[in-house]
């Protein structure tokens, strides 16, 4: 499983309210956060930017309004960093649908639903608040509607409150 070998590859392993999430640091930058299967062993920091994600995103577990501070190495095409600085627009507590973001963008939604699953660095650019028009949509690539990865989805729109419209789409899946 590609997953299991990249994991020896974080410097930090953190079990937070909504999940497992890995954090991988390089050069003095946060390099990738990724979403864990609940299974994983957490893992301490293992250096000083660690530690600082680590705290942030605890942070953010215990207020959703915390905003991130955190030296992100550039990561991404143009075209998906476009999408991912649209996506940082979204406020705490709404949502966009896929297709909205493409239409904001002059794209269409497919193309926005593989730049979210693409994000380097989810909470932080936080593509959960991407929904598609009938419902959750997928979640990092994933349409699982049982899978870890679409619950998390589901705490982080449930933890910034997001509109009731929002949330029964969320749980009508």
């Amino acid at each position: 499983m590609k997953i299991q070998q990249e994991v020896t590859k974080f410097q930090a392993v953190l079990g937070l309210p909504l999940g497992k999430i890995g954090i991988r640091t390089e050069a003095g930058l946060i390099a990738e956060l990724c979403y864990l299967p609940p299974h994983f062993d957490a893992l301490a920091p293992q250096d000083a930017l660690a530690e600082l994600a680590a705290k942030q995103l605890e942070r953010y577990c215990a207020d959703a309004d915390y905003v991130f501070d955190l030296p992100l190495r550039p990561a991404g095409t143009p075209y998906q960093q476009r999408v991912w600085e649209a996506i940082r627009s979204i406020p705490r507590g709404s949502v966009r649908t896929y297709g909205e973001l493409a239409s904001h963008l002059g794209s269409v939604p497919r193309a926005v639903g593989q730049a979210c699953g693409a994000n380097w660095y989810p909470v932080v650019i936080p593509c959960h608040r991407v929904t598609a028009a009938s419902g959750l949509g997928g979640f990092s690539r994933s349409d699982d509607q049982n899978g870890y990865l679409l619950g998390i989805k589901r705490w982080l729109l449930a933890h910034e409150g997001s509109s009731e419209y929002a949330w029964q789409q969320t749980t009508l899946l």
